[in-house]
Protein backbone atom coordinates (compact mmCIF):
# COMPACT_ATOMS: atom_id res chain seq x y z
CA UNK A 1 0.00 0.00 0.00
CA UNK A 2 1.24 3.71 -0.89
CA UNK A 3 2.18 5.69 2.29
CA UNK A 4 2.40 9.59 2.32
CA UNK A 5 5.09 11.66 3.50
CA UNK A 6 4.68 10.59 7.22
CA UNK A 7 4.16 7.17 7.01
CA UNK A 8 0.23 7.17 6.79
CA UNK A 9 -0.87 4.39 4.43
CA UNK A 10 -3.10 5.92 1.80
CA UNK A 11 -5.86 4.74 -0.32
CA UNK A 12 -5.84 6.10 -3.71
CA UNK A 13 -7.43 5.71 -6.93
CA UNK A 14 -4.12 7.02 -9.03
CA UNK A 15 -0.94 6.33 -7.37
CA UNK A 16 0.31 9.47 -9.37
CA UNK A 17 -2.00 11.50 -6.97
CA UNK A 18 0.56 10.90 -3.79
CA UNK A 19 2.60 14.00 -4.97
CA UNK A 20 -0.48 16.00 -4.50
CA UNK A 21 -1.44 14.35 -1.12
CA UNK A 22 2.27 15.29 0.09
CA UNK A 23 1.66 18.78 -0.74
CA UNK A 24 -1.24 18.62 0.91
CA UNK A 25 -0.35 16.69 4.43
CA UNK A 26 3.26 18.91 4.36
CA UNK A 27 2.07 22.22 2.70
CA UNK A 28 -1.14 21.91 5.54
CA UNK A 29 1.23 21.66 8.66
CA UNK A 30 4.06 23.81 7.59
CA UNK A 31 1.54 26.19 6.62
CA UNK A 32 2.82 26.39 2.62
CA UNK A 33 0.73 27.63 -0.19
CA UNK A 34 1.65 24.42 -1.79
CA UNK A 35 -1.28 22.33 0.15
CA UNK A 36 -3.53 23.61 -2.88
CA UNK A 37 -1.54 21.61 -5.16
CA UNK A 38 -4.01 18.54 -4.15
CA UNK A 39 -6.44 20.48 -6.22
CA UNK A 40 -5.88 19.40 -9.38
CA UNK A 41 -5.74 15.72 -8.11
CA UNK A 42 -9.25 15.75 -7.12
CA UNK A 43 -10.33 16.53 -10.32
CA UNK A 44 -9.27 12.89 -11.29
CA UNK A 45 -9.02 11.02 -8.35
CA UNK A 46 -12.31 9.96 -6.47
CA UNK A 47 -10.64 8.35 -3.46
CA UNK A 48 -11.99 9.32 0.11
CA UNK A 49 -9.04 11.29 1.33
CA UNK A 50 -8.04 13.07 -1.63
CA UNK A 51 -11.44 13.93 -2.02
CA UNK A 52 -11.92 14.74 1.99
CA UNK A 53 -8.67 16.96 1.53
CA UNK A 54 -9.79 19.08 -1.30
CA UNK A 55 -13.26 19.47 0.99
CA UNK A 56 -10.85 20.79 3.55
CA UNK A 57 -9.50 23.03 1.65
CA UNK A 58 -13.26 24.56 0.39
CA UNK A 59 -14.06 24.99 4.03
CA UNK A 60 -10.97 26.60 4.93
CA UNK A 61 -12.08 30.05 2.85
CA UNK A 62 -13.80 30.49 5.55
CA UNK A 63 -17.06 32.80 3.60
CA UNK A 64 -20.67 31.66 3.10
CA UNK A 65 -20.00 29.27 0.00
CA UNK A 66 -17.45 27.21 1.44
CA UNK A 67 -19.79 24.29 2.84
CA UNK A 68 -21.45 24.45 -0.49
CA UNK A 69 -18.28 24.64 -2.34
CA UNK A 70 -17.31 21.62 -0.21
CA UNK A 71 -20.20 19.40 -0.60
CA UNK A 72 -19.60 17.92 -4.30
CA UNK A 73 -16.17 16.94 -2.90
CA UNK A 74 -17.73 15.77 0.46
CA UNK A 75 -20.09 13.55 -2.00
CA UNK A 76 -17.23 12.11 -3.73
CA UNK A 77 -15.76 11.18 -0.79
CA UNK A 78 -18.66 9.12 1.17
CA UNK A 79 -19.07 7.48 -2.01
CA UNK A 80 -15.47 5.71 -2.10
CA UNK A 81 -15.53 5.46 1.68
CA UNK A 82 -15.55 1.68 1.75
CA UNK A 83 -12.87 1.58 0.41
CA UNK A 84 -11.00 3.53 2.42
CA UNK A 85 -8.82 2.75 5.46
CA UNK A 86 -10.46 3.33 9.08
CA UNK A 87 -7.75 6.21 9.44
CA UNK A 88 -9.19 7.66 5.99
CA UNK A 89 -12.59 6.86 7.06
CA UNK A 90 -12.72 9.37 10.24
CA UNK A 91 -10.70 12.41 8.92
CA UNK A 92 -13.58 12.25 6.32
CA UNK A 93 -15.96 11.95 8.98
CA UNK A 94 -14.34 15.11 10.84
CA UNK A 95 -14.85 17.56 7.56
CA UNK A 96 -18.30 16.39 7.14
CA UNK A 97 -18.78 17.29 10.39
CA UNK A 98 -17.08 20.05 10.34
CA UNK A 99 -18.92 21.52 6.90
CA UNK A 100 -22.49 20.47 8.89
CA UNK A 101 -21.55 22.72 11.67
CA UNK A 102 -20.88 20.46 14.44
CA UNK A 103 -17.79 21.22 15.95
CA UNK A 104 -17.75 19.36 18.80
CA UNK A 105 -18.03 16.52 16.72
CA UNK A 106 -15.39 17.41 14.57
CA UNK A 107 -13.46 18.17 17.24
CA UNK A 108 -14.14 14.39 19.21
CA UNK A 109 -12.75 12.72 15.58
CA UNK A 110 -9.80 14.65 15.71
CA UNK A 111 -8.68 13.46 19.24
CA UNK A 112 -9.74 10.18 18.64
CA UNK A 113 -7.58 9.85 15.36
CA UNK A 114 -4.40 11.75 17.24
CA UNK A 115 -4.88 8.44 20.28
CA UNK A 116 -4.95 5.79 17.22
CA UNK A 117 -3.09 7.34 14.12
CA UNK A 118 -0.47 9.97 15.93
CA UNK A 119 1.56 10.41 12.79
CA UNK A 120 -1.61 12.16 10.93
CA UNK A 121 -0.63 15.25 11.90
CA UNK A 122 -2.67 16.94 9.21
CA UNK A 123 -5.68 15.47 11.57
CA UNK A 124 -4.09 16.73 14.60
CA UNK A 125 -3.73 20.77 12.72
CA UNK A 126 -7.12 20.35 12.16
CA UNK A 127 -7.97 19.49 15.68
CA UNK A 128 -6.17 21.97 16.60
CA UNK A 129 -8.06 24.54 14.05
CA UNK A 130 -11.17 24.22 15.23
CA UNK A 131 -10.40 24.04 19.49
CA UNK A 132 -8.36 27.46 18.61
CA UNK A 133 -11.71 28.76 17.19
CA UNK A 134 -13.92 27.86 20.29
CA UNK A 135 -11.13 28.71 22.69
CA UNK A 136 -10.23 25.35 23.79
CA UNK A 137 -6.15 26.07 24.13
CA UNK A 138 -6.17 22.38 26.33
CA UNK A 139 -7.45 20.49 23.72
CA UNK A 140 -4.93 22.39 21.49
CA UNK A 141 -2.29 21.16 23.84
CA UNK A 142 -3.91 17.42 23.99
CA UNK A 143 -3.61 17.24 20.13
CA UNK A 144 -0.42 17.71 20.09
CA UNK A 145 0.97 15.35 22.98
CA UNK A 146 -1.26 12.85 22.03
CA UNK A 147 1.37 12.75 19.18
CA UNK A 148 4.37 13.96 20.39
CA UNK A 149 6.17 10.02 21.16
CA UNK A 150 5.24 8.92 17.63
CA UNK A 151 5.99 11.96 15.62
CA UNK A 152 8.92 13.87 17.58
CA UNK A 153 11.23 13.66 14.38
CA UNK A 154 8.52 16.42 12.95
CA UNK A 155 9.64 19.89 13.70
CA UNK A 156 5.97 20.86 13.09
CA UNK A 157 4.56 19.00 15.80
CA UNK A 158 6.83 20.75 18.23
CA UNK A 159 5.49 24.19 16.54
CA UNK A 160 2.15 22.92 17.14
CA UNK A 161 3.27 21.69 20.63
CA UNK A 162 4.52 25.32 21.30
CA UNK A 163 1.36 26.98 20.30
CA UNK A 164 -0.85 24.61 22.45
CA UNK A 165 1.58 25.92 25.56
CA UNK A 166 1.42 29.30 25.23
CA UNK A 167 -2.23 29.45 25.13
CA UNK A 168 -2.49 27.36 28.32
CA UNK A 169 -0.12 30.46 29.47
CA UNK A 170 2.53 27.87 30.11
CA UNK A 171 4.83 29.63 28.34
CA UNK A 172 8.57 28.31 29.86
CA UNK A 173 7.15 25.17 28.05
CA UNK A 174 6.30 26.66 24.85
CA UNK A 175 9.08 28.56 24.31
CA UNK A 176 11.26 25.35 24.97
CA UNK A 177 9.04 23.75 22.13
CA UNK A 178 9.64 26.60 19.60
CA UNK A 179 13.01 26.38 20.30
CA UNK A 180 13.47 22.86 19.26
CA UNK A 181 11.24 23.27 16.13
CA UNK A 182 13.13 25.79 14.90
CA UNK A 183 16.62 24.16 15.79
CA UNK A 184 14.83 20.91 13.88
CA UNK A 185 13.66 23.45 10.76
CA UNK A 186 14.58 27.06 10.73
CA UNK A 187 11.72 27.88 8.78
CA UNK A 188 9.30 26.65 10.98
CA UNK A 189 6.86 29.95 10.52
CA UNK A 190 4.51 28.29 13.51
CA UNK A 191 7.31 27.72 15.93
CA UNK A 192 8.19 31.43 15.35
CA UNK A 193 4.80 32.81 15.55
CA UNK A 194 4.46 30.64 19.14
CA UNK A 195 7.67 32.31 20.15
CA UNK A 196 6.63 35.67 19.43
CA UNK A 197 3.03 35.28 21.33
CA UNK A 198 5.50 34.82 24.10
CA UNK A 199 7.94 37.22 23.90
CA UNK A 200 5.12 39.24 23.78
CA UNK A 201 2.68 38.02 26.44
CA UNK A 202 6.12 38.32 28.64
CA UNK A 203 6.95 42.12 27.84
CA UNK A 204 10.14 41.12 26.03
CA UNK A 205 9.22 43.64 23.34
CA UNK A 206 12.40 44.10 21.72
CA UNK A 207 14.00 40.68 22.38
CA UNK A 208 10.55 39.72 20.23
CA UNK A 209 10.89 42.34 17.54
CA UNK A 210 14.40 40.81 16.82
CA UNK A 211 14.09 37.79 16.79
CA UNK A 212 10.77 38.13 14.45
CA UNK A 213 12.65 40.31 12.04
CA UNK A 214 15.67 37.54 11.97
CA UNK A 215 13.72 35.09 10.71
CA UNK A 216 11.34 36.67 8.71
CA UNK A 217 13.44 36.20 5.42
CA UNK A 218 12.50 32.29 5.92
CA UNK A 219 8.98 33.20 5.54
CA UNK A 220 8.86 32.29 1.96
CA UNK A 221 6.02 30.17 -0.30
CA UNK A 222 4.11 30.37 3.02
CA UNK A 223 -0.11 30.73 2.59
CA UNK A 224 -1.41 34.23 2.63
CA UNK A 225 -2.76 33.43 6.61
CA UNK A 226 0.68 32.76 7.85
CA UNK A 227 2.66 35.37 5.80
CA UNK A 228 0.50 38.17 7.24
CA UNK A 229 0.10 36.94 10.48
CA UNK A 230 3.53 36.91 11.07
CA UNK A 231 4.16 40.52 9.72
CA UNK A 232 0.96 41.43 12.07
CA UNK A 233 3.28 39.83 14.98
CA UNK A 234 5.89 42.24 14.30
CA UNK A 235 3.96 44.95 13.68
CA UNK A 236 2.61 44.59 17.35
CA UNK A 237 6.07 44.85 18.59
CA UNK A 238 6.63 48.39 16.81
CA UNK A 239 3.74 49.76 17.89
CA UNK A 240 4.54 48.78 21.08
CA UNK A 241 7.73 50.29 20.61
CA UNK A 242 6.68 53.85 19.83
CA UNK A 243 8.00 52.91 16.06
CA UNK A 244 5.18 54.25 14.44
CA UNK A 245 5.83 54.85 10.92
CA UNK A 246 7.61 51.42 10.90
CA UNK A 247 4.19 49.96 11.97
CA UNK A 248 2.11 51.60 9.12
CA UNK A 249 4.76 50.75 6.67
CA UNK A 250 4.43 47.06 8.22
CA UNK A 251 0.43 47.01 7.24
CA UNK A 252 0.60 48.79 4.00
CA UNK A 253 3.79 46.16 2.90
CA UNK A 254 2.69 42.86 4.30
CA UNK A 255 -0.14 42.86 6.13
CA UNK A 256 -2.57 44.27 3.51
CA UNK A 257 -2.80 43.29 -0.11
CA UNK A 258 -1.29 39.66 -0.58
CA UNK A 259 -5.20 38.09 -0.59
CA UNK A 260 -7.89 40.88 -0.02
CA UNK A 261 -10.49 38.46 -0.67
CA UNK A 262 -9.31 35.89 2.38
CA UNK A 263 -11.08 35.82 5.77
CA UNK A 264 -7.90 35.83 7.79
CA UNK A 265 -6.14 38.40 5.84
CA UNK A 266 -9.22 40.81 6.34
CA UNK A 267 -9.44 40.24 10.39
CA UNK A 268 -5.49 41.07 10.40
CA UNK A 269 -6.36 44.44 8.68
CA UNK A 270 -9.01 45.26 10.61
CA UNK A 271 -7.20 44.51 13.74
CA UNK A 272 -4.13 46.12 13.39
CA UNK A 273 -5.51 49.49 11.90
CA UNK A 274 -7.42 49.12 14.64
CA UNK A 275 -4.43 48.87 17.01
CA UNK A 276 -2.65 51.62 15.07
CA UNK A 277 -5.18 53.87 15.70
CA UNK A 278 -5.68 52.82 19.49
CA UNK A 279 -2.40 53.66 19.72
CA UNK A 280 -2.62 57.60 18.68
CA UNK A 281 -1.26 56.53 14.62
CA UNK A 282 -3.53 58.43 11.71
CA UNK A 283 -4.11 55.80 9.58
CA UNK A 284 -5.49 57.79 7.20
CA UNK A 285 -8.45 56.44 4.41
CA UNK A 286 -6.88 52.84 4.95
CA UNK A 287 -10.44 52.17 5.93
CA UNK A 288 -12.22 52.52 3.05
CA UNK A 289 -10.25 49.97 1.10
CA UNK A 290 -10.53 47.65 3.58
CA UNK A 291 -14.34 47.82 4.03
CA UNK A 292 -14.90 47.26 0.28
CA UNK A 293 -13.55 43.93 0.83
CA UNK A 294 -15.64 43.64 4.05
CA UNK A 295 -18.90 44.34 2.29
CA UNK A 296 -19.28 41.02 0.66
CA UNK A 297 -19.16 39.21 4.11
CA UNK A 298 -22.41 40.52 5.48
CA UNK A 299 -24.47 37.01 5.36
CA UNK A 300 -21.40 34.82 6.34
CA UNK A 301 -21.93 33.95 9.73
CA UNK A 302 -18.87 31.06 9.60
CA UNK A 303 -16.82 32.42 12.95
CA UNK A 304 -18.28 34.52 15.56
CA UNK A 305 -14.55 35.92 15.84
CA UNK A 306 -14.50 36.79 12.39
CA UNK A 307 -17.81 38.59 12.29
CA UNK A 308 -17.07 41.07 15.13
CA UNK A 309 -13.81 42.25 13.22
CA UNK A 310 -15.65 42.42 9.74
CA UNK A 311 -18.63 44.14 11.96
CA UNK A 312 -15.59 46.33 13.28
CA UNK A 313 -14.21 47.63 10.03
CA UNK A 314 -17.35 48.57 8.20
CA UNK A 315 -18.21 50.48 11.66
CA UNK A 316 -15.36 52.30 11.57
CA UNK A 317 -15.38 53.26 7.64
CA UNK A 318 -18.82 54.48 8.44
CA UNK A 319 -20.21 51.87 5.69
CA UNK A 320 -24.24 50.91 5.87
CA UNK A 321 -22.88 47.34 5.77
CA UNK A 322 -22.17 47.36 8.97
CA UNK A 323 -25.77 47.21 9.92
CA UNK A 324 -26.64 44.69 7.74
CA UNK A 325 -24.08 42.73 9.49
CA UNK A 326 -25.23 42.93 13.26
CA UNK A 327 -28.71 41.98 11.52
CA UNK A 328 -27.65 39.04 10.45
CA UNK A 329 -25.28 38.13 13.56
CA UNK A 330 -28.68 38.83 15.46
CA UNK A 331 -30.74 36.46 13.28
CA UNK A 332 -28.12 33.63 12.92
CA UNK A 333 -27.94 33.53 16.77
CA UNK A 334 -31.22 32.29 17.56
CA UNK A 335 -30.42 29.21 14.74
CA UNK A 336 -26.74 28.55 15.56
CA UNK A 337 -25.47 25.21 15.52
CA UNK A 338 -25.76 23.78 19.12
CA UNK A 339 -22.23 23.33 19.85
CA UNK A 340 -21.47 27.08 18.99
CA UNK A 341 -24.90 29.27 19.81
CA UNK A 342 -23.65 30.13 23.44
CA UNK A 343 -20.81 31.83 22.13
CA UNK A 344 -22.76 33.69 19.17
CA UNK A 345 -25.88 34.56 21.52
CA UNK A 346 -23.99 35.35 24.89
CA UNK A 347 -20.50 36.71 23.66
CA UNK A 348 -21.10 37.92 19.71
CA UNK A 349 -23.82 39.62 20.21
CA UNK A 350 -22.80 42.19 23.13
CA UNK A 351 -19.83 42.72 21.84
CA UNK A 352 -20.84 43.34 18.02
CA UNK A 353 -22.69 45.77 20.26
CA UNK A 354 -20.14 47.00 21.87
CA UNK A 355 -18.02 47.14 18.38
CA UNK A 356 -20.46 49.02 16.89
CA UNK A 357 -20.71 51.77 19.58
CA UNK A 358 -17.23 52.24 20.04
CA UNK A 359 -16.90 52.64 15.83
CA UNK A 360 -19.72 55.33 16.20
CA UNK A 361 -17.97 57.08 19.84
CA UNK A 362 -21.25 55.69 21.65
CA UNK A 363 -18.22 55.55 24.37
CA UNK A 364 -21.26 54.62 27.16
CA UNK A 365 -22.70 51.56 25.19
CA UNK A 366 -19.11 50.84 24.30
CA UNK A 367 -18.26 50.48 27.47
CA UNK A 368 -21.35 48.54 28.75
CA UNK A 369 -21.85 45.85 25.61
CA UNK A 370 -18.25 45.08 26.13
CA UNK A 371 -18.13 44.44 29.41
CA UNK A 372 -20.79 41.72 28.96
CA UNK A 373 -18.59 40.01 26.23
CA UNK A 374 -15.10 40.21 27.70
CA UNK A 375 -15.67 37.79 30.87
CA UNK A 376 -16.73 34.81 28.27
CA UNK A 377 -14.66 36.39 25.49
CA UNK A 378 -12.08 33.19 24.89
CA UNK A 379 -15.31 31.57 23.73
CA UNK A 380 -15.43 32.78 20.47
CA UNK A 381 -11.72 31.85 19.71
CA UNK A 382 -8.48 33.57 18.70
CA UNK A 383 -5.33 34.16 20.60
CA UNK A 384 -4.21 35.83 23.70
CA UNK A 385 -2.92 38.35 21.46
CA UNK A 386 -6.06 38.73 19.19
CA UNK A 387 -8.46 39.20 22.02
CA UNK A 388 -6.56 42.17 23.88
CA UNK A 389 -8.02 44.17 20.90
CA UNK A 390 -11.66 43.76 22.34
CA UNK A 391 -9.91 44.65 26.47
CA UNK A 392 -8.63 47.81 24.34
CA UNK A 393 -11.14 48.69 22.92
CA UNK A 394 -13.12 48.63 26.68
CA UNK A 395 -10.43 50.71 27.73
CA UNK A 396 -10.38 53.36 25.07
CA UNK A 397 -14.18 53.64 25.90
CA UNK A 398 -13.69 53.86 29.73
CA UNK A 399 -11.31 56.76 29.14
CA UNK A 400 -13.06 58.56 27.03
CA UNK A 401 -16.65 58.27 28.71
CA UNK A 402 -14.09 60.24 30.97
CA UNK A 403 -16.21 59.93 34.68
CA UNK A 404 -13.95 59.44 38.03
CA UNK A 405 -15.39 55.95 38.21
CA UNK A 406 -14.61 54.96 34.51
CA UNK A 407 -10.89 56.49 34.47
CA UNK A 408 -10.34 54.41 38.03
CA UNK A 409 -11.27 51.13 36.16
CA UNK A 410 -9.48 52.02 33.10
CA UNK A 411 -6.08 53.10 35.79
CA UNK A 412 -6.67 49.49 37.15
CA UNK A 413 -6.28 47.46 33.91
CA UNK A 414 -3.62 50.09 32.57
CA UNK A 415 -1.39 50.05 34.71
CA UNK A 416 -1.71 45.92 35.74
CA UNK A 417 -0.55 46.31 31.92
CA UNK A 418 2.21 48.49 31.99
CA UNK A 419 3.52 46.37 34.95
CA UNK A 420 3.70 43.45 32.83
CA UNK A 421 4.91 45.24 29.65
CA UNK A 422 7.82 47.81 30.66
CA UNK A 423 8.96 48.76 27.67
CA UNK A 424 5.69 49.43 26.40
CA UNK A 425 5.80 53.41 24.83
CA UNK A 426 2.01 52.91 23.93
CA UNK A 427 1.15 51.57 27.62
CA UNK A 428 3.32 54.32 28.96
CA UNK A 429 1.64 57.37 27.07
CA UNK A 430 -1.66 55.61 27.58
CA UNK A 431 -1.53 55.58 31.37
CA UNK A 432 0.00 58.60 31.59
CA UNK A 433 -2.89 60.24 30.35
CA UNK A 434 -5.47 58.70 32.34
CA UNK A 435 -3.06 59.89 35.64
CA UNK A 436 -3.44 63.29 33.77
CA UNK A 437 -7.58 62.92 33.86
CA UNK A 438 -7.44 61.58 37.50
CA UNK A 439 -5.65 64.38 38.67
CA UNK A 440 -2.57 62.78 39.48
CA UNK A 441 0.61 63.16 38.80
CA UNK A 442 2.19 60.83 35.90
CA UNK A 443 3.37 57.37 37.41
CA UNK A 444 3.37 55.42 34.59
CA UNK A 445 7.28 56.22 34.84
Amino acid sequence: MLKDCLGNPVTLADAASLAAVDDFVLGFIACEARAINLLPAAVHDDSALVQAYAAALHLFAESRDARANAQPFLARAQTAAGRATPREQRFLAAVAAWAEGDIARAIALHHEQAREHPRDLASVKLGQYHCFNIGDGPGLLRLALAALPAAADVPYLHGMAAFGYEQCHLMREAEASARRAIAMERKEPWAHHALGHVMLTEGRLAEGLDFMLGVSDSWTGLNSFMLTHNWWHVALFLIDLGRDDEALAVYDTHVWGVVKDYSQDQIGAVSLLARLELAGIDVGERWQDVADHLARRTGDQVLPFLDLQYLYGLARAGRPEADMLLHNIEAFALRAPASTRAAWQRVCLPAARGLRAHAQGEWLAAVEQLGIALPRLVEIGGSHAQRDLFEQFHLDALVRCGTATALASAQGVMQRQLNGQPESLRLRRQCGAVYVALGLPDLSF
